[in-house]
């Protein structure tokens, strides 16, 4: 069994490298976690996405996972199954259309970041999700990709690595 690993999950128009996940990774890198990020790439479905996830070897003592707009969802939605040990969430695609389910057994610590601006996913939709959890859950002046605010991602993110050890 390997350490400590943080999966990434893309959203639905970006691919598994783009900016937000190599700037994680990089993060991630220098805190001591492997990183992975599979290209879903031509999945449109977010069941299917979410298929792909649960497929990959469970081999991590340390299970981080995170994830962008549908890749927030398939992230959320893996928790039941995956068990991981923290769950960071950007823009998560929850309680949309063709995005069904309520996600279970997400680990305490879970973090979550929204744009007010968020022109696909609502920010009530991400209130809903961090309330119901009580988890904490960060609203910044950015629209969905949250690309005006990648240094404050960065230290929730290295703060939550942190806190997992």
């Amino acid at each position: 069994m390997s350490g400590r690993q943080v999966v990434f999950a893309h959203g639905k128009e970006s691919g598994p490298w783009g900016t937000k996940i190599r700037y994680l990774a990089d993060l991630a890198v220098a805190e001591g976690w492997a990183v992975e990020s599979p290209d879903y790439s031509g999945l449109d479905d977010p069941a299917d996405r979410l298929e792909q996830l649960l497929a990959r070897p469970r081999d991590a003592e340390r299970l981080v996972l995170c994830g962008s707009s549908m890749g927030g969802y398939v992230s959320a939605m893996a928790c039941q199954r995956l068990q991981p040990h923290g769950l960071f969430l950007l823009a998560p695609a929850l309680y949309l259309p063709g995005y069904p389910g309520e996600p279970d057994d997400c680990p305490s610590a879970t973090v979550v970041v929204h744009g007010w601006q968020d022109d696909i996913v609502p920010p009530a939709n991400a209130i809903r999700f961090a309330e119901s959890r009580g988890c904490p859950l960060h609203l910044l002046d950015d629209g969905h990709r949250l690309v005006d605010s990648l240094d404050f991602i960065g230290q929730q993110f290295s703060a939550l690595l942190r806190s997992l050890g």
